[in-house]
């Protein structure tokens, strides 16, 4: 195969997109299909996924598609963000709307657990970051509110799953968002299932797991009739948005520690690659997080809340009748003085507060430092805070696995944003390499394109990513640079 088109399909927590990856043999060129809003919605009390919708928009997109390329693609693989699921009946039905993951019934969730078991079992059974938002902390919650639903369910399918199995039949969990869930183990692979017995809950929910790359099968009749492409292999890229992007990130130390990354979106991912999980009482004292990569390695990282903050100041600034442009917003913190307030990106009230700006104030108030007022000054809190939390992590993993780190990969759509790529250079006294944007994209095209047969290890997906992607050098400045408030004990609420 010379040349193919694959389709990625990405969801985020604001919006999917349907792109064609075109694959000459030696680069891939990302063209969009499909875009939609994603988001949860408010539902009597809750915040829920319309799933059914997002699948409808995934088929519109896979038949925009055909009309678009000329091609007809080689495979289709989907993408989304982690922790959350849908449960599944006999008959495979639907039962209820999925939650989403800032849903206000998993608060607490953390000393909930702990209180069920000690915190160095369940680390050592998952090796998990513990935040209440995870799919474990989400389980317990739901388990206790909604007993009869759990009653009748046959099975369990995490969103890009239940996606795939939408489009192709399939009713597999693949790897590296199953990590996400804090119920598999990282030494065994597979799911904890004593864990869960400990915890009291269901098992038999636990579908097989697959590895990145599998063929989950044709698309469905019905659905290939619809889009028009007729019986098209669905491939499981890594389903998780981050282990897809970290496939794209454009290193060419594949197999070596001295390097890091930092998947920069709603969620900042701050970690190492490595051939193993860290499971020492460094780790949990850390609060790391080990999550699954392609070819039997694990992204060993911390969940930083990442540009959350700034997508919740765009929409306190929106209420006002303020600037809504990221890119403005980002020209008005450039503008703004540097170094006057930092406050610590991952306190529980940033979490999903009714509004980002007066949070953000309220904190600095709290912590004796001069309260923003303006839009440019919120924001240059917001970004410098984040700076200083990556140089933090960063710190704590060279210390974890005695490794300096000499280099720094911003991927995702965080990439773009210069301001927070100078500042996180400048913090962490590291050289940071931006790019490529649609990391995840590229990421997922690139394990489908493996899937086919077009390409063969880790390091040859990246020297793809290296050809085909711009990249742009930041080098650090030094400068004074607060320090973010410590965080707060992790048993005691969300931690990022």
């Amino acid at each position: 195969m010379k040349s193919a088109v694959v389709l990625a399909v990405d969801l985020g927590a604001e919006s999917g997109r349907v792109m064609g990856a075109h694959w000459d043999g030696a680069r891939l060129r990302l063209e969009e299909a499909h875009r939609f809003p994603t988001g949860v919605m408010p539902l009597a009390g809750t915040l829920r996924w319309d799933l059914p919708r997002l699948g409808q928009e995934v088929e519109r997109g896979l038949g925009l598609a055909r009309q678009k390329f000329s091609a007809t693609p080689g495979s289709v693989g989907v993408d989304t963000w982690a922790l959350d699921y849908a449960l599944m009946s006999a008959s495979d039905e639907l039962l209820g709307l999925p939650f989403g993951y800032r849903d206000p019934r998993t608060r607490g969730g953390v000393e909930a657990l702990c209180r069920r078991l000690p915190r160095a079992e369940i680390f050592a059974a998952s090796g998990l970051q513990f935040m209440e938002i995870n799919t474990l902390c989400q389980w317990l919650a739901h388990h206790a509110s909604s007993p009869e639903l759990f009653a009748v369910a046959r099975r369990f399918l995490m969103i890009p799953d239940w996606l795939h199995w939408s489009l192709a039949g399939s009713r597999v969990v693949e790897f590296t968002n199953a990590t996400t869930t804090q119920f598999l183990d990282p030494v065994t692979r597979r799911w904890s299932v004593d864990l869960l017995n400990r915890l009291h809950l269901p098992t038999h929910l636990l579908p097989e797991l697959v590895e990145p790359g599998t063929r989950l099968g044709p698309l469905r009749k019905d659905v290939a009739e619809r889009t028009g492409l007729g019986p098209v292999p669905v491939i499981a890229p890594a389903t998780h948005d981050t282990a897809s992007a970290v496939v794209a990130v454009p290193t060419e130390r594949t197999g070596r520690q001295d390097w890091a990354y930092i998947s920069s979106g709603t969620w900042s991912l701050v970690g190492v690659e490595s051939p193993r999980a860290y499971l020492s009482a460094e780790a949990l004292a850390l609060n790391v997080t080990n999550e699954g990569g392609v070819d039997g390695t694990w992204r060993v990282l911390k969940n930083v809340m990442g540009l959350w903050l700034v997508q919740g100041l765009r929409a306190s600034f929106e209420r006002r009748g303020g600037t809504t442009d990221y890119g403005a917003l980002t020209a008005l913190a450039a503008a703004a003085p540097p170094r006057r307030s930092v406050i610590d990106p991952d306190e529980a009230r940033l979490l999903n507060p009714p509004d980002m700006a007066i949070a953000l104030q309220t904190l600095c108030r709290e912590t004796g430092q001069p309260v923003p007022e303006s839009e440019g000054a919120l924001v240059r809190c917001a970004l410098e805070s984040l700076a200083g939390k990556y140089a933090r992590v960063l710190s704590e993993l060279e210390s974890l696995t005695g490794t300096p780190i000499a280099l720094v990969h911003i991927v995702g759509g965080g990439a773009r944003n210069s301001l927070l790529n100078q500042l996180t250079a400048d913090a962490a006294g590291r050289p940071v390499i931006a790019g490529p944007v649609e990391a995840t994209a590229l990421g997922n095209a690139l394990v489908q394109l493996r899937g086919l047969g077009e390409l063969g290890s880790l390091a040859d997906l990246r020297q793809v990513v290296r050809d085909s992607s711009a990249l742009v050098r930041y080098e650090p400045v030094p400068v004074p640079r607060p320090t973010p408030p410590g965080p707060r004990p992790p048993a005691t609420g969300h931690r990022g």
